[in-house]
């Protein structure tokens, strides 16, 4: 966005855009209670509550500024129909939008996006231009149609509009939540993080409005540093939601206000946290979803804002969304459980005789390691021409402490494991 067009925006009467958005959402974008989550509470040592907007409308908050938008144009502009680019849930949120105030959409998508995505857009009645190989590719394309045939472009956050429909999540926080003393919202373009903290920022300033991102997306962290909106040099992250290379004008403004502190979090840490979320709350959220939920447990080494508040904090993290393939949420699972010793996989070399599978099986019994699967190889052993073989084993553990109960056990009966992961 344009510094002018940025300007008039900080001039608008925040209170009452907020607070018609709110009214334009009735009906239409969920109003998601929020959950108290012991097992947080426990970890972080303050109460933590959920505000999950993976249980929103199309599975993600993007409902909530797509709709904003589309019901402040005119029926004019809703003549001419709709366009935007998206390989996610934006595609999803403008599509619901558009079919629920009667206009026609346009949603390009890059070649490269998962059927599962395509066909879910494609459910809420939007027709779907599958164009270029990455997002920018499709965005381009997006523009050229709304210029060609006169539709109206929604971007995903760089918009007033927009993320005044992102910051009712705020609004709702304040009053499911009244003793909240810090939000944490992900951050990706900016535009859910924006929001949120301009509602806070309008009605209660006194709360603090926390940003999180993974460490392969570093671009807010970056553009705070120097100032101004710069492009981060590369993205890589799972947490696909919030892979911007460049956020937007209007949300780097206004964070660069209202934001009052930044935390970085890992994958391994996201993907602890999803796995968390289907174990304690049996709540499926995606990668992203699951930023501000991974920032919980480095707040007090990493903000100040945070660590300087006296006295016990209420902290409500933002699950922003819960579109995630099976195949994906498989991998996941298993990365997580592995990262918290649930897993064990390891080697051991055994002579090419009769009975060696039954006393490595039998050792695994009596501690009570669950054998998930079993890889007998003659020809991967290191000395196979002197008649050994290398046997691979996953087994299901209880933690850290049982792993390794579990590699001393096979070292007390001779064996030498050597743990792959």
């Amino acid at each position: 966005m344009e510094q002018q067009a940025v300007q008039r925006c900080l001039e608008r009467d925040h209170a009452y855009e907020l607070k018609q958005a709110a009214e334009r959402l009735q009906g239409t974008a969920r109003r998601t209670a929020v959950i108290d989550s012991p097992a947080l509470s426990a970890m972080v040592g303050h109460r933590v509550v959920l505000k999950p907007e993976n249980l929103q409308v199309t599975g993600s908050f993007k409902i909530r500024g797509a709709y904003n938008k589309i019901a402040s144009l005119s029926q004019e502009q809703l003549s001419h129909g709709i366009v935007t680019a998206s390989a996610g849930n934006h595609a999803q949120g403008v599509a619901y939008a558009a079919r629920e105030r009667g206009a026609s959409a346009v949603i390009v998508m890059p070649r490269s996006t998962p059927p599962l995505k395509v066909d879910a857009t494609k459910a809420y009645g939007a027709e779907v231009v599958l164009h270029g190989e990455v997002f920018d590719d499709a965005a381009d394309h997006a523009a050229m149609l709304s210029e060609r045939d006169h539709r109206v472009f929604i971007p995903p956050f760089d918009d007033y509009e927009v993320l005044c429909g992102q910051g009712t999540i705020g609004l709702e926080i304040l009053d499911e939540v009244p003793d909240v003393t810090d939000i944490v919202v992900p951050l990706g373009g900016g535009g859910l993080g924006a929001g949120v903290a301009l509602a806070i920022a309008t009605f209660r300033p006194d709360v603090n409005v926390i940003g999180a991102i993974p460490e392969g997306s570093p671009a807010f962290r970056e553009s705070f540093a120097a100032g101004h909106v710069v492009a981060a040099r590369s993205v890589a992250t799972s947490a696909e939601g919030v892979a911007v290379k460049r956020p937007g004008g209007l949300p780097f403004a206004l964070l660069r206000e209202h934001l009052d502190d930044l935390v970085t979090v890992s994958e391994r840490d996201i993907n602890e946290m999803i796995l968390l979320m289907l174990e304690r709350h049996k709540l499926v959220v995606e990668a992203a979803g699951a930023v501000a939920l991974a920032a919980l447990e480095h707040l007090d080494a990493q903000s100040s804002v945070f660590a300087r508040h006296e006295g016990p904090h209420v902290i409500v993290p933002i699950m922003s969304g819960g579109n995630i393939d099976t195949v994906t949420m498989g991998a996941v699972i298993q990365k997580g459980m592995i990262s918290r010793g649930r897993i064990l996989n390891f080697e051991v070399e055994l002579p090419d005789t009769p009975g060696q599978l039954v006393k490595v099986a039998t050792v695994l019994a009596k501690v009570r390691a669950n054998v998930i699967q079993l890889d007998h190889d003659q020809f991967k052993a290191s000395s196979h021409y002197t008649g050994a073989v290398s046997l691979g084993v996953t087994v299901e553990t209880n933690g850290p402490e049982h792993i390794d109960a579990v590699l001393e056990a096979l070292r007390a009966a001779g064996f030498d494991p050597h743990r792959m992961y």
